[in-house]
């Protein structure tokens, strides 16, 4: 009986394990040799995009994001507002701090700051966490997997016809985030679609209207808002 309840448990586990395998090169000369996916920002970065926001293939909204991000000190500031200007939402973030200056309904709820900051460093800064493993999926696509501190996975990958991709998974591996690049504008992407699998999915679909390389500090607004650590 016992053996048959450990066979039980161990077959749930394993079926939680969704995380793809990597074929790691035969050769350690060719695995050093393989170079990483790195659609990340390599400079800070002032970046505005129109975002369309869609759940169950409908387009719900369509608001105007506005980024500044520094890879070098993995510091955010961002704000989202309304096609004519309105700010709905505004926050920065610096390791270990988070401060919200503005969040107007339906902005303002306790972990939406969090997952906005938390997927704009998905998409534009290299994974904190240690390269695990590099290799190659069994349709070729080269990848790289990450395991970050607070035990999630993060794969890097870039396809045959070097469309490149992200997917975060948890612990348990379970895919949580997946990010799209398509097309590029000089070191940037132009398109940017990122799935997000919640408690209700939903999609953003990212099109940028401009990008400028800048030199000077993270961006601070004159309003108040709330401090987290």
């Amino acid at each position: 009986m016992k053996g048959i309840l450990f066979l039980i448990l161990t077959i749930l586990l394993f079926s939680c394990q969704t995380l793809p395998l990597i074929n790691s090169p035969v050769s350690s000369v060719n695995q050093k040799a393989l170079t990483c996916p790195a659609p990340f920002l390599k400079e800070k970065y002032r970046l505005v995009h129109t975002i369309e926001t869609r759940m169950a293939g409908d387009t719900r909204s369509t608001i105007i994001g506005v980024t500044l991000a520094d890879p070098s000190t993995r510091s955010v500031s961002c704000a989202v507002m309304t096609a004519e200007g309105m700010t709905l939402f505004e926050a920065e973030s610096e390791p270990g701090v988070l401060k919200v200056n503005r969040a107007l309904p339906p902005f303002d709820s306790v972990d939406f700051a969090k997952n906005m900051i938390d997927d704009i460093k998905l998409i534009f800064f290299v994974p904190e966490g240690k390269l695990q493993t590099k290799g190659n999926f069994p349709d070729g696509a080269t990848v790289c997997r990450y395991s970050e501190e607070n035990g999630d996975w993060i794969d890097v990958i870039a396809d045959k016809s070097k469309r490149t991709e992200i997917k975060r998974y948890s612990s348990s591996g379970i895919l949580r985030r997946q990010i799209r690049f398509n097309k590029t504008a000089g070191n940037i992407y132009q398109h940017i679609e990122l799935q997000a699998n919640e408690q209700f999915n939903y999609s953003l679909l990212m099109t940028l209207i401009e990008a400028q390389p800048v030199k000077s500090k993270l961006l601070r607004t004159k309003s108040s808002g709330n401090t987290q650590r």
